[in-house]
């Protein structure tokens, strides 16, 4: 019946953007989705895996300590450039040519720094690895935004960011199981985060363009194959002739995306209220997770327990994105995101009180959860904010903004942590979890709309 629905709606005119929208979750939908988690689990799992680096590395070279910090920061500053030019890019060329030389860049570099044979290497080639990194988890989820059903696209969004969790899992074990083994277990580590090279090769031969993209730059018939193929996919019979309506069909020549136009209205309230809350998240969750394993082996805890407690931890945030994906499509997507930061200050105030074992598990456990939560939602909330010529953009600088604050934190956490105490730090945390929660509440939700559905001006 829904199948005949759609077919007479297309026969009738439907324009392709209305024709993509109403089709029901496919085999291509699965396989667009599953396809780009993949990746999003490969760059969790080169993030995480330096948090333990890190930390084994404090053992290993106890003379480069005062420099490990810019091993992750180095990272981040490749990050925070990644994203802004990895947008501008997607908006420009393709989300996913992007997508696919941003695996095969950080994919390399990662399995290069398996060789440093300093700090200043490592750091070198970690910045390499940022600028991949950066680039590609903005425009992954732009790309499957764009092909989301309407009224599943924030659990779908939810669902692809909760593959991070699935990767920094891998990294849990890969600490736990294999750094600890040799005093050069953290290459081994380091090397193993090559996959992406290889990976990309497969995701580029398979994945489609954004239709969304394809007729924004005038190429209509591609844009009008890939619609087909989804339609194929959902049992949808396409129309007899190319649909060509004067609504969605944009001139070949359209102007470049400029980061000026993320301060026009309507969208200018909307970028403030979205580059603050990327920038708080962004600094209270790398500050904390980061630098996790080496507070707990500061805290008395040896390498081995404290990895193991890093697994632990890292295992709750799997049923952080479960939930999170619900209540994105019932409560929508800004009151769910303000209230797991919500939740996340709490849990990194009890973080911080912690101090017999059970409660430095549960509270990190809380935290995870919370945290990871709130990431699914943001993540689902922040292409929805821009048109199709200026989503990519605004993904991709909403997301180097953040990565400015994950410079920072890494490099204060261990100046905190010498000054002061590991509860402060966390009240930071709570706090600026707490400014991230207030400026969330100012996002709009397009829960259930299209995405080409104009946002009210304010």
């Amino acid at each position: 019946m829904e199948t005949d629905t759609v077919s007479d709606q297309a026969r009738a005119g439907a324009s392709r953007l209305e024709r993509l929208d109403r089709l029901p979750f496919s085999r291509e939908h699965r396989r667009l989705l599953v396809g780009s988690g993949v990746g999003w689990a490969l760059d969790a799992m080169d993030v995480g895996l330096v948090s333990f680096v890190i930390a084994a590395l404090a053992v290993t070279w106890p003379n480069d300590v005062g420099m490990l910090g810019w091993v992750a920061s180095a990272g981040f500053m490749g990050m925070a450039i990644g994203a802004s030019v990895g947008g501008l890019l997607a908006d420009r060329i393709g989300r996913r040519q992007v997508f696919a030389f941003t695996l095969l860049l950080f994919g390399l570099a990662t399995g290069l720094s398996a060789l440093a044979w300093s700090v200043g290497v490592l750091i070198a080639l970690r910045f390499v690895v940022g600028l991949g990194l950066g680039a590609e988890l903005p425009v992954a989820s732009t790309l499957v935004s764009e092909f989301a059903p309407p009224r599943i696209r924030g659990r779908i969004i939810v669902i692809l960011e909760s593959f991070w969790a699935v990767g920094w899992t891998v990294a849990a074990l890969i600490g736990f199981f294999v750094i600890p083994a040799s005093d050069i277990g953290w290459r081994w580590a380091l090397a193993l985060g090559a996959v992406p090279a290889v990976y990309a090769v497969v995701i580029r031969l398979g994945m489609p363009e954004s239709v969304r993209f394809l007729e924004s730059k005038g190429r209509i018939g591609e844009a009008e194959a890939t619609v087909r193929r989804f339609e194929r996919a959902a049992g949808v019979v396409s129309p007899d002739a190319i649909v060509a309506t004067p609504d969605t069909v944009v001139p070949a020549r359209t102007a470049p995306a400029r980061v000026s136009g993320l301060f026009a209205a309507p969208v200018r309230r909307q970028t403030i209220s979205l580059w603050i809350v990327w920038f708080c998240v962004n600094f209270s969750y790398y500050g904390a997770f980061i630098w996790l394993p080496t507070i707990l082996v500061a805290s008395g805890f040896d390498l081995v327990r404290s990895f193991g407690y890093t697994l632990i931890i890292t295992l709750a945030q799997l049923p952080g994105y479960a939930v999170s994906a619900i209540l994105v499509e019932k409560w929508g997507r800004n009151r769910t995101l303000a209230a797991f930061l919500v939740g996340s200050a709490a849990s990194a105030a009890l973080f911080g009180l912690a101090s017999a074992e059970w409660q430095v598990i549960g509270a990190g456990m809380l935290l995870s959860f919370f945290n990871l939560g709130a990431w699914g939602a943001l993540y689902a909330v922040t292409p929805e904010l821009y048109p199709t010529p200026l989503r990519g953009t605004g993904a991709g600088w909403a997301a180097g903004v953040g990565r400015i604050a994950s410079i920072i934190a890494p490099l204060i956490v261990p100046v905190l942590l010498a000054t002061t105490s590991t509860l402060l730090v966390f009240v930071v945390f709570a706090a600026v979890f707490i400014v991230a929660a207030t400026a969330a509440l100012g996002l709009a939700d397009k829960r259930g709309r299209s995405l080409d559905e104009a946002l009210a001006t304010r």
